[in-house]
C-alpha cells in the first residue's frame, strides 16, 4: 500500500525553497556548480539550475554523477573497480568550486559518502553542500544534509519512492509498506 507525502505542487514548493536557501547560503551563485546523483538526483538538479537561472540571470554548471563504482555497500569484483568516473557526465572542473550534491533521498548516508569520494577524485572543491528531497532518517553514517525540501520520519520497513515526471510520469513522494 502506497501513500502519497508529496504532490507535483509540494515538490515544486519544496525546490524552490531549496534554490532560496542555497542562494541565500552562498550569498549568490558566483562558483557554483551542480551535481545531481544519478537517477533522480539529476533531474532534481537541473531544476534547481532552471529556478537559480530565473532568479539570479546566470546559468549554472549541472552534472550528473553515478557513484555506483564507490558503494561500500554493493560488492564489487577487484578486477572491475576502475577509480575514474566513467559514466558521469561533467563536463567542467569542481576544484575550487562551491559544490552543491543533488539527491533524492537521504536514508543511510552511504550514497552521500560515495559521492563525496566521486567528487574527490574529480578534483578539490572549496566546499561540498548537500541538498536533498526528502530526509527519511536512519543514518548510518555522521551526515546531514545542508538544504531539505521535507523530513518524512519512516520506519526501516518502509520505503520512499521519489517519482519525477522527466522519467515517471509524475511529480509525487510516497511511502510504500513493504
Amino acid at each position: 500500500m502506497a501513500k502519497v507525502v508529496v504532490d507535483a505542487m509540494a515538490m515544486q514548493r519544496a525546490l524552490t525553497r531549496i534554490t532560496y536557501e542555497i542562494i541565500e547560503h552562498n550569498k549568490g551563485i558566483d562558483g557554483l556548480v551542480i551535481l545531481g546523483i544519478k537517477t533522480r538526483g539529476v533531474y532534481l538538479a537541473q531544476r534547481i539550475a532552471s529556478r537559480l537561472k530565473q532568479l539570479e540571470n546566470a546559468s549554472v554548471p549541472v552534472g550528473e554523477l553515478d557513484v555506483t563504482q564507490y558503494r561500500d555497500d554493493i560488492e564489487h569484483d577487484a578486477q572491475d573497480v576502475d577509480p575514474t568516473v566513467t559514466v558521469s557526465k561533467i563536463d567542467f572542473p569542481v576544484t575550487d568550486k562551491k559544490v552543491i550534491l543533488v539527491d533524492d533521498v537521504l536514508y543511510t548516508g552511504r550514497t552521500i559518502r560515495a559521492a563525496m569520494s566521486a567528487i574527490m577524485d574529480l578534483g578539490r572543491p572549496k566546499q561540498i553542500n548537500l541538498a536533498v528531497l526528502v530526509d527519511r532518517g536512519h543514518r548510518e553514517l555522521p551526515i546531514r544534509a545542508d538544504f531539505v525540501g521535507k523530513n518524512i520520519p519512516s520506519s526501516q520497513q518502509e520505503r520512499i519512492k521519489v517519482s519525477v515526471s522527466e522519467i515517471d510520469g509524475q511529480d509525487s513522494v510516497e511511502i510504500i509498506e513493504r
